[in-house]
């Protein structure tokens, strides 16, 4: 019969055993002792903030962008109606400088006039989007009469649209607060070249003093490393979390992010440390992301299901509710809509319309 000491199946003994074998095996125990204590710190720095914040009311919204409702064929008001339809009551609206003054010192608001018509028909809150880099691709959204000027003559053009903007809506009863720029540092996606800390402090104090009373929200991106400890400091942190992506620089696959939802919790949960400020998500992917960067209207439905089916975004609710954060702007809405009206795969609408209703 074989036997087995206790000192053979004692852990610490076996720990104890590979440790006195050599240099390397001391290196490897040490290096892995530091992974599971770091992960450990996370993972509890992560429930502390979700424990925190459990009895706040959890909110869900969308971002809308009506140039991108557009771009798949569908008309914007129609989309935005449907949205409101199934009970979404939280709307990050856009206001490109592209679009509202496309000719200098003139400015159109109907399309962003019509928006807050219908958010507040619907008793619906709006959190606007101010400044040169706005959500969706390029990221910046110049008007094309600045391009080739100095950046010291359109900085002063970029304020005064914003400072246009800002009293236009500040006393909307829609409202809900203003979001200066859009994960401005963020350099390595969008067609931006200008990342200067000076300009974006300088749009935070413009929207704060033209509106006191109103949150405002800088965002940041989900995997930058750091945290953001400089000036301006907002009222509340914005953070972008996708999950699945086209790598295009060197698998040529899918890629599937591994963080764990507690893992946005312990980013909450150190920058309320660090700031004393909260942080919400102000997208979180809930869309198709087509391979090589080709547009969506181009995807087979089969390879849009790749990166975004209703299982998909199913999980994407619950992970959303599962990082503690109690304000969540869903990234992709009028892909649902798309899907559905022009595709006729309602899958993915009826997911969301069972989650906001």
């Amino acid at each position: 019969m074989l036997k087995i000491s206790l000192n053979e199946i004692n852990p610490f003994m076996l720990l104890r055993n590979y440790w006195l074998k050599g240099k390397y095996q001391k290196i490897k125990l040490i290096f892995f002792s530091v992974i599971i204590i770091v992960v450990l710190i996370i993972y509890i720095l992560g429930q502390i903030y979700i424990y925190s914040e459990r009895n706040i009311p959890y909110q869900m919204g969308v971002t809308f962008v009506p140039d991108y409702a557009e771009s798949l064929g569908l008309n914007p008001n129609k989309t935005l109606e449907a949205l409101l339809n199934i009970n979404i009551k939280n709307f990050r609206f856009v206001s490109y400088w592209s679009d509202i003054e496309a000719t200098k010192n003139s400015y159109n608001f109907k399309e962003l006039d019509q928006e807050f018509k219908l958010a507040n028909e619907h008793h619906a809150k709006v959190l606007l989007v101010v400044g040169l880099r706005q959500p969706r691709w390029p990221e910046c959204h110049p008007p094309s009469w600045i391009k080739g000027q100095k950046t010291s003559l359109w900085e002063n053009e970029l304020y005064a649209y914003i400072t246009k903007v800002v009293n236009r809506y500040k006393t909307n009863p829609a409202l809900s607060g203003f979001q200066v720029e859009n994960e401005y540092f963020l350099k390595g996606f969008g067609d931006c070249l200008n990342f200067s800390r000076s300009r974006l402090i300088h749009e935070y104090n413009i929207v704060n003093k033209l509106a006191p009373h109103k949150n405002i929200l800088i965002t940041r991106s989900n995997n930058a490393i750091g945290f953001p400890l400089n000036a301006p400091t907002p009222d509340v942190f914005g953070i972008s979390i996708y999950k699945r992506v086209w790598d295009a620089s060197i698998t040529h696959r899918y890629l599937e992010y591994p963080f764990p939802s507690w893992y946005y919790s312990f980013l909450a949960e150190v920058q309320k440390i660090i700031t004393g400020k909260n942080m919400i998500i102000t997208e979180l992917q809930a869309e198709a992301w087509p391979p090589g960067g080709q547009a969506i209207t181009k995807t087979s439905l089969k390879v849009q299901n790749k990166s975004m089916n209703a299982l998909r975004l199913n999980n994407r609710f619950n992970f959303a509710k599962a990082t503690g954060m109690r304000e969540v702007y869903f990234w992709g809405a009028e892909y649902w809509y798309y899907r559905m009206e022009v595709l006729h795969d309602p899958s993915l609408w009826n997911i969301a319309k069972k989650e906001f209703k």
